[in-house]
């Protein structure tokens, strides 16, 4: 925790070509979340496909974010069929997620998980993805439509069913909530030691929390982070991570 009593919270980081050069990005919603919704302060976790110290990296950190991103995890994870030609995907992001969530899980660390990154916690614990929900035939649709405005593509899709008695039940306090749906893949077969938290009305987790956890570890496929003070029920998503973050800050020595 910093001085001012703030927590620090990772954010990881993309790794993307823009134009002849590779960068590291992090959407400003994300950042934003942390300190709007968490009451945090962000720091952006680079993935430069190299060993990273990953002990070191989160003996610094009071909680963290694996973000959603246009790229989608390599099949090769989850023991998936290739993705088809043209499919984006962020090996380098791949190689510091997967080991670096089951890491800060074990070590005590509040995790939250927003698409990608929730699709990232059900891979690392043994799960598998549909790489495209809309062929499957089961499902309803899930995807944005990328020509509409920003607000539009981000607005409310659909309600979600919170399952009694979970994390996200106890932080918002109804058995169902609205949200957004922004995305192509989703859970196929659920991790072990996954619990689900939320269903889609054709019956896909949404959500989920990780049962033995020592602290919060949440992953959530909608985008809460999406205007989160406008949102009563994305705030509470974002308070109680920001909570449990100063909770674990105020009992490390550091």
């Amino acid at each position: 925790m910093s001085q001012s009593g703030i927590p620090l919270i990772g954010v990881v980081a993309c790794n993307q070509q823009i134009g002849l050069h590779p960068f590291n990005i992090v959407g400003e919603k994300y950042l934003l979340s942390v300190v709007n919704g968490a009451k945090g302060f962000p720091l952006v976790i680079p993935s430069l496909g190299v060993d990273a110290p990953i002990d070191a990296i989160l003996a610094r950190l009071d909680g963290i974010i694996f973000t959603g991103s246009p790229s989608n995890v390599e099949p090769h994870h989850y023991l998936g069929l290739p993705s088809d030609e043209g499919t984006h995907h962020d090996p380098k992001r791949d190689a510091i997620t997967l080991p670096m969530i089951k890491a800060a899980i074990d070590a005590g660390i509040p995790v939250l998980g927003i698409c990608r990154g929730f699709q990232e916690m059900n891979v690392v614990y043994g799960g598998s993805l549909h790489q495209k929900l809309h062929e499957v035939g089961t499902y309803i649709e899930h995807r944005e439509d990328k020509k509409a405005p920003l607000d539009e593509q981000y607005g409310i899709s659909h309600q979600v069913n919170l399952v009694a008695g979970g994390l996200l039940h106890d932080a918002w306090g109804c058995n169902t909530a609205e949200v957004n749906s922004v995305h192509t893949q989703g859970v196929d077969r659920l991790g072990e030691g996954l619990q689900p938290e939320a269903f889609a009305p054709d019956g896909l987790v949404e959500a989920f929390s990780v049962k033995n956890a020592k602290n919060f570890a949440l992953g959530v496929q909608w985008h809460p982070e999406w205007k989160v003070t406008e949102n009563a029920f994305y705030t509470a998503i974002f308070e109680a991570f920001g909570q449990a973050c100063r909770h674990y800050a105020a009992t490390q020595v550091r």
